[in-house]
């Protein structure tokens, strides 16, 4: 009897006790009360609840299935991605547990604080290089002779991934990850205390025939802002209105930023590809429009306004005097 949930035989066999005299009542009482007492590592302190472990397995589900059709795209060959694991262990048990030389990502995700660890395991990450370089997917295992070429290689093919991750996150929350470094040599890794505790979420990749292991890293200053937002009740709300506020607000910022091309027509004109030709420094060209009646401002060739010419602070400007009608049936 190990274990909290007893088997059907465990259960008889108590019944049989009970009725034999075996076993009394207060024998079990007792046993109760020596189990209260349970050992506790504060080496191994568990920060996250299994609630929140099983939200964070959600969210990598997701960006596994994302970065499948990610890396099948890019490598052009059969690419398969799960979640094979999700715990949270010390820092440096999780150095521990990596090969000595392996191919690191480490990237910030602001406006999380902290990095992230992506760990692949040195057989997949030369097969992806011999893919992106026309191979057949074959692994040399040879990550510690990393040229820059392949290098810089590497590091575009991961960087644009992160995309994946912006998406798999995007009902936690908006991140912004980007690469800050690439390492082989995981003892070269200061991030944080080594009795930190962080979440390893383990991925099983095949790519053709070769085969390995991809470990995300996250330590628990990253996601300690957003721990709340790990429970069902979060997850399971259905009141979306403050999420669609959210969005219409990060949206119009965006549209705010928007650049648009605005002209203020002079008037139009028209000559001979001759006369074209011999236009000179101090030749007048003749428009259809008098000095002294407005012009039409154009915002992305649709006419929007009505203005005059002028100058503001020594340089040629406009003064917006009416607004023109009929400019939305244009822009459809």
């Amino acid at each position: 009897m190990s274990g909290d949930i007893l088997s059907q035989n465990e259960i008889d066999a108590l019944l049989s006790a009970l009725s034999t005299g075996e076993m009394s009542a207060e024998d079990m009482k007792k046993e109760d009360e020596t189990r209260k007492v349970k050992v506790y590592d504060f080496k191994r302190a568990l920060r996250f609840s299994k609630d929140q472990i099983r939200s964070l397995t959600r969210i990598h589900e997701n960006f596994a299935r994302l970065l499948t059709t990610y890396f099948s795209a890019q490598l052009r060959t059969y690419v398969q991605i799960n979640v094979a694991s999700v715990d949270q262990i010390p820092f440096e048990e999780f150095i521990r547990s990596i090969p000595n030389m392996t191919l690191i990502n480490v990237f910030e995700v602001p406006p999380l604080d902290g990095n992230i660890l992506m760990e692949v395991n040195p057989n997949i990450a030369y097969s992806m290089l011999d893919r992106l370089m026309g191979g057949a997917g074959t692994s040399p295992n040879k990550v510690d002779n990393l040229t820059e070429i392949e290098t810089k290689i590497m590091t575009s093919l991961f960087e644009r991934s992160f995309d994946n991750l912006r998406e798999a996150w995007s009902g936690l929350i908006e991140i912004d990850p980007f690469l800050t470094e690439m390492e082989v040599n995981p003892q070269f890794l200061q991030m944080i205390s080594p009795n930190e505790t962080v979440v390893v979420i383990s991925f099983n990749i095949t790519i053709g025939e070769s085969s390995g292991m991809i470990n995300i890293c996250i330590p628990h200053v990253v996601l300690e802002p957003v721990v709340p937002n790990l429970s069902v009740q979060y997850w399971m709300q259905t009141n979306k209105k403050e999420k669609t506020i959210e969005q219409s607000s990060i949206l119009e910022k965006r549209l705010k930023r928007a650049p648009l091309p605005i002209v203020a027509e002079l008037g139009e004109g028209q000559m001979s590809i001759e006369d074209l030709l011999h236009l000179r420094i101090g030749d007048v060209v003749s428009l259809d429009r008098q000095v002294d009646e407005p012009l039409v401002v154009r915002v992305g060739d649709v006419p929007k306004f009505i203005a005059q010419p002028g100058h503001s602070k020594n340089r040629m400007a406009v003064q917006i005097i009416e607004s023109m009608n009929g400019g939305d049936e244009d822009d459809e």
